[in-house]
C-alpha cells in the first residue's frame, strides 16, 4: 500500500465518525427574516432581527430604520442563546429559578447569554436547525415578531 494510499485511507476513516448537522438555509432564513419585518411593522415597531444556524452563526440579519442600535447585537445574542440551548429566552428566568444560586448568577454573565425574551430556537422535524432573535421592542413585541418568522416557515413552537 503506498503512502498515498493509506493517507486516503485514514482521511476516509476519519469522516466515518463525523456528523452531518442540519441547519436553516439562506432563503428560509431570509423568508423568515421578511415574514418578522412584516410582523413588526404590522405593529409599528422598528427592530432588528437575526438568524442564525445550529452553529450558531449568523444566517440573516435586517435592522429596520429607526430600531435602536444596541439591540443590534442584542438581537443576535437573543437568536445564539437559543439556537445553543433549544429553549426560548423568555423561558430562562423560571428555568434558573430551579438551579442553584451559582448557576443562576453565573450563566447570565456568559458572553452572548441572554436571558429575556425575543429568542426562539428553529426546530424542524424535532432537530434544532437554528434560532431567530428580535430585539428592539418589550419582551412580548419581540416573542411575537420572532413567532411570525417561524410561522411563515410552518415551525411555530
Amino acid at each position: 500500500m503506498s503512502d498515498s494510499t493509506s493517507s486516503v485511507s485514514a482521511l476516509s476513516a476519519t469522516f466515518v465518525h463525523s456528523q452531518v448537522q442540519r441547519v436553516i438555509a439562506a432563503a428560509p432564513a431570509l423568508q423568515a427574516a421578511a415574514a418578522a419585518v412584516q410582523a413588526a411593522s404590522d405593529l409599528g415597531m422598528p427592530v432588528n432581527i437575526a438568524l442564525v444556524d445550529a452553529a450558531g452563526v449568523l444566517a440573516a440579519f435586517v435592522r429596520m430604520p429607526g430600531a435602536p442600535l444596541h439591540s443590534i447585537d442584542i438581537a443576535i445574542d437573543k437568536a445564539y442563546t437559543a439556537a445553543s440551548f433549544g429553549l426560548p429566552t423568555g423561558q430562562w428566568p423560571e428555568v434558573l429559578a430551579t438551579h442553584s444560586a451559582a448557576v443562576r448568577e453565573g450563566i447570565v454573565l456568559r458572553p452572548r447569554f441572554v436571558a429575556f425574551g425575543g429568542g426562539l430556537p428553529i426546530v424542524e422535524g424535532g432537530v434544532r436547525i437554528g434560532g431567530i432573535g428580535v430585539s428592539g421592542g418589550s419582551e412580548a413585541q419581540d416573542e411575537i415578531i420572532a413567532r411570525a418568522g417561524l410561522r411563515v416557515l410552518g415551525l411555530d413552537l
